[in-house]
């Protein structure tokens, strides 16, 4: 396994030099848009199932589109499968702790796989990052009863850990991106959380299951110079690093998009199995350069926005969900999910050249908050013309009582027609 690790001072000059020039922020208005529906509420708490809504994925039925799929995590509450008017057919749970001391599966987020080759047939598969456990697992989607069943080798490895002791600090298995190149080999590009690491797996067959094999590693940068010399590094949790979540693969040029969550947009490439040339940058976060400290009575970042030297871009940290709009094999629009401002930057899916960007608005319901994950599929289906948009919405309303004068954790997905994504072009 290559590992591919960019040294601080040079990943800054790659950054500086790559980054366009991107005018600060302006009181434009986001393009609103509004849902059709939306999947059932997923209570974070014991009563609702310990269950808290995060990455979504859109299988699209190979020969009826009404038998459509959404594929969604819950984190510990596994993962949920929804149909195209967002009513639920399937729960799936995450695996138990190992031992009594150790973590429990949790599901952060999904990918699909089309035409693996398993058990001498062709499947349609759906990729998890458990990062309770450290591990990939995969499910099998059944196009007959829509579906899903396990079929994760019993000894898959440890994706980033040593040993069990290294899983339960939990800097495991995080964002995902899975892509098939034009042999048909199947990789996962999986971030690592709490970290700026980024792994390449190769999945393979180990009778009649799946597993994955490391092939490749990248390490994005901590510590940037700042055009005025001053160094800068994002603030996190004490002893943590800038990680990323949001990954996506073009699937016709092997284009790797990482969100790396308090820094900004970047740019790479596969070929071959491995990842080609140095990463750069597609954009920075507003917050980019801005001092922060961790305040460990608050358990969070205070950033003082007075002091701001004016080197952010338009994302209001912190970039998370990325999708890719492909309305052929070289056009289409990536979706940026700035999570700091509810909204959605798009991009022109070849060159990155920014294009405008979005909110979902309340209408028929709520709007998205606090999005994590997204997917869309241009693919016309029932109820959906122009395509399916599902997001995460973070802050779900309105919301319900706890029975102790508070609202309970309340998170779900939306589905949007994607046929905007058309005319905002």
């Amino acid at each position: 396994m290559r590992r591919t690790t960019i040294p601080a001072l040079v990943a800054v000059s790659l950054l500086l030099a790559s980054a366009p020039a991107v005018a600060a922020p302006t009181a434009d208005a986001p393009r609103p848009v509004r849902a059709v529906t939306e999947t059932p509420s997923l209570f974070d708490d014991e009563a609702g199932g310990d269950a808290d809504a995060d990455d979504p994925a859109i299988w699209v039925h190979p020969t009826d589109r009404a038998g459509s799929l959404v594929i969604a995590t819950a984190k510990n509450g596994g993962l949920r499968v929804y149909d195209l008017r967002a009513r639920e057919r399937q729960a799936v749970a995450t695996p138990p702790a190992p031992g009594p001391d150790d973590e429990a599966g949790r599901f952060n987020n999904v990918d699909l796989v089309a035409g693996f080759r398993l058990g001498g047939r062709s499947a349609d598969l759906a990729v998890v990052t458990d990062r309770g456990r450290d591990q990939l697992r995969f499910f099998r989607i059944d196009g007959r009863t829509r579906m899903l069943t396990d079929v994760t080798a019993p000894d898959v490895p440890f994706v980033f850990s040593a040993d069990q002791a290294e899983v339960n600090e939990q800097r495991t298995a995080y964002g995902l991106g899975t892509y098939v190149d034009a042999t048909g080999a199947a990789y996962a590009v999986v971030s690592r959380r709490s970290t700026p690491e980024v792994g390449l797996f190769r999945l393979v067959e180990r009778a009649g299951r799946v597993s994955y094999r490391p092939v490749d590693r990248l390490v994005l940068p901590s510590t940037f110079t700042l055009p005025n010399g001053a160094t800068w590094s994002p603030c996190t949790d004490p002893g943590d690093g800038p990680q990323v979540e949001g990954t996506v693969v073009d699937p016709d040029t092997g284009v790797v998009h990482l969100a790396q969550e308090k820094v900004g947009l970047w740019r790479t490439r596969l070929v071959g199995g491995r990842f080609v040339g140095a990463p750069r940058s597609v954009e920075r976060v507003r917050e980019y350069g801005v001092p922060a400290t961790f305040d460990a009575e608050e358990d969070d970042c205070v950033t003082d926005y007075a002091a701001d030297p004016g080197f952010g871009g338009r994302i209001a940290q912190d970039v998370e969900g990325l999708t890719i709009h492909r309305t052929g094999r070289s056009t289409g629009t990536l979706i940026v999910s700035s999570q700091g401002d509810d909204t959605f930057y798009t991009y022109d899916r070849r060159t990155d050249r920014p294009i405008g960007r979005f909110a979902v608005v309340d209408g028929r319901v709520d709007g998205s908050q606090e999005c994590d994950g997204a997917a869309v599929t241009a693919t016309p289906l029932p109820g959906y013309p122009g395509g399916l948009l599902v997001v995460h919405d973070g802050r779900n309303t309105p919301e319900s009582a706890d029975g102790d004068g508070g609202a309970r954790p309340d998170t779900n997905f939306k589905f949007v027609d994607a046929g905007f994504l058309r005319s905002s072009r």
